[in-house]
């Protein structure tokens, strides 16, 4: 249907540039031209438009999980809060690097403050391995496996997030498309890092 459209188009432009040419020559040919420009400027701008939404399409997805994440977190908090444990500070740390993650909107921010809060977890980790009841503890170990289901997903995610960044700023760095870009505002993404200390500790990257 959208070819016929096209289609259609075109051929009421070449029509009236006729129509119009036999009344002043050259002028036909000049909107011709000025059309197909139109439709073409139109076309990039559409194509930034999609991929700027695949983009936060994908970022919505690793959002979903760091919500999930952070939930999680929570509850694994509360359960270890229940045994009398010494390092209550590590608890501390831990709720507080939680809510720096739920209150960051920008994707740096967001990554900064995940960085906080995989150290404040594999803190609360090396705790937990001085005290065998909560290691044994079934709603924890529940908890840490469905965390470490979460940590792989967010990997997926992040990997297709980048995908779908690349191709945008391609788009929004390459010629002619830039030019688009630099009239209607079009910003380039953030690509998600991922740091080199969380490179050793799979069971929270993010």
């Amino acid at each position: 249907m959208n070819i016929l459209i096209k289609i259609f188009l075109v051929l009421v432009i070449i029509f009236i540039s006729a129509y119009i040419n036999n009344y002043i020559p050259g002028l036909g040919v000049l909107l011709i031209i000025l059309a197909i420009l139109i439709y073409y400027i139109i076309k990039l701008y559409n194509n930034l438009i999609a991929e700027r939404n695949m983009v936060k399409n994908t970022w919505s997805k690793i959002d979903i999980q760091l919500n999930k994440r952070a939930d999680l977190i929570e509850n694994m908090v509360e359960t270890v809060r229940g045994y009398s444990i010494h390092e209550k500070d590590i608890l501390i740390d831990v709720a507080k690097a939680r809510s720096n993650l739920l209150n960051s909107d920008t994707v740096p921010d967001i990554q900064r403050s995940n960085q906080k809060l995989t150290k404040s977890l594999m803190n609360l980790y090396s705790v937990v391995e001085n005290y065998p009841n909560i290691k044994a503890n079934n709603n924890f170990l529940e908890l840490q496996n469905e965390l470490k289901e979460i940590e792989y997903n967010i990997a997926y995610y992040r990997e297709e997030y980048n995908n779908a960044v690349l191709i945008y700023n391609n788009s929004c760095e390459q010629f002619p498309n830039n030019l688009i870009a630099s009239i209607f505002n079009f910003q380039s993404a953030d690509f998600l890092k991922v740091n080199e200390s969380k490179k050793e500790l799979p069971k929270v990257q993010f």
